[in-house]
């Protein structure tokens, strides 16, 4: 890939600058360490790019204000409030026509609710859990779905809000932990059908017509975890769960279900989808994650990118190359 010694702005949360004021662990989940940026930096320099570290949505706009620009910048900010959070940064970066990896603010919001994402695919035909969502205590007496259910918080990643009592069986415990993650996150709650066969995700890059599977992985739960990836099973991962690299035809028809509602989505240049069977077998999207964790060791993405043959790096080189022939910047 000619980079034409392009400079490249990165934007981020760091997860220390957030703890520092005071946010919690499970507040600050999303946003990154030190050594993801570092990772992220150094495969950028060692495909010929240079790199020029911005920060977060209030650091950019201070830059932007002090007439910097850059080629392109290489966006992971998540943000911290509302659903359009992960939009900031894109919007910002587009009111100053300066390009920019992964997608657009349309796509970052839509996908942040997950009730809107999943209308959205399963009108374009992908198959997807029946499903509700609650806005109030009062809604959740007019849920109709047949238990058992599973419900988590509308607009949040990394698994925040997600337990083993995200499985209700009745309508005492729909009630009890609908009421719970109404309160504690002050956002509606999503409820669908349980899914209870297996559980993949899927890694998937460039858009449109273009867009392929980089590769899929099953999430294999240890006796004891739950069968739930909720936040404490992707905290503590490597005691919990393994992942496998299944070749079968449900795997098959995983990663082609990944691949329509990334399509459906327009998401762009590099993120993952997960999907989960239901009792017959059958693969259903779950939700889709167009700006993916990029942890090298930790993050979904790297590791299953990693299982199936792919450096972090060319992950990178990757996600660089789509979005310059997006922007017009490489052939």
């Amino acid at each position: 890939m000619q980079t034409k010694n392009l400079l490249i702005g990165m934007t981020y949360d760091l997860r220390e600058d957030y703890l520092a004021e005071g946010y919690s662990l499970e507040e600050t989940a999303e946003f990154d360490k030190p050594d993801t940026i570092e990772a992220i930096e150094q495969s950028l320099q060692e495909l010929g790019f240079r790199t020029e570290r911005i920060g977060n949505a209030k650091a950019l706009v201070q830059a932007l204000a002090s007439q910097r620009r850059w080629d392109m910048v290489f966006n992971i900010a998540e943000g911290m409030f509302g659903v359009g959070r992960e939009a900031a940064v894109p919007a910002l970066l587009d009111t100053y026509q300066i390009p920019y990896t992964f997608s657009d603010p349309a796509v970052l919001t839509i996908a942040l609710d997950k009730a809107l994402t999943k209308s959205i695919v399963r009108d374009a035909g992908v198959a997807t859990a029946p499903f509700a969502c609650l806005h109030t205590p009062a809604d959740i007496s007019r849920v109709t779905l047949p238990f058992p259910l599973f419900l988590k918080p509308l607009a949040e990643g990394t698994g925040k809000g997600i337990s083993n009592r995200s499985r209700v069986q009745n309508p005492a415990e729909l009630h009890a932990v609908a009421t719970e993650l109404l309160a504690q996150f002050h956002q509606p709650v999503l409820v669908e059908t349980f899914l209870p066969g297996r559980e993949f995700t899927v890694g998937l890059a460039g858009a449109g017509d273009n867009a392929e599977v980089l590769g899929l992985i099953e999430v294999n739960f240890h006796a004891g975890s739950g069968e739930i990836y909720s936040y404490q099973t992707k905290a503590d991962y490597e005691s919990l769960v393994s992942y496998s690299v299944p070749q079968d035809a449900v795997a098959r028809e995983a990663a082609q279900v990944a691949l329509a509602a990334w399509r459906a989505l327009r998401c762009v240049d590099a993120g993952r989808a997960d999907i989960r069977c239901d009792a017959a077998g059958r693969p259903n999207f779950i939700e889709v994650n167009p700006l993916a964790g990029l942890n090298p060791t930790h993050s979904d993405l790297p590791i299953l990118c990693r299982l199936n043959g792919i450096s972090f790096t060319q992950l990178i080189a990757r996600i660089m190359r789509n979005a310059c022939q997006r922007h017009g910047l490489i052939g």
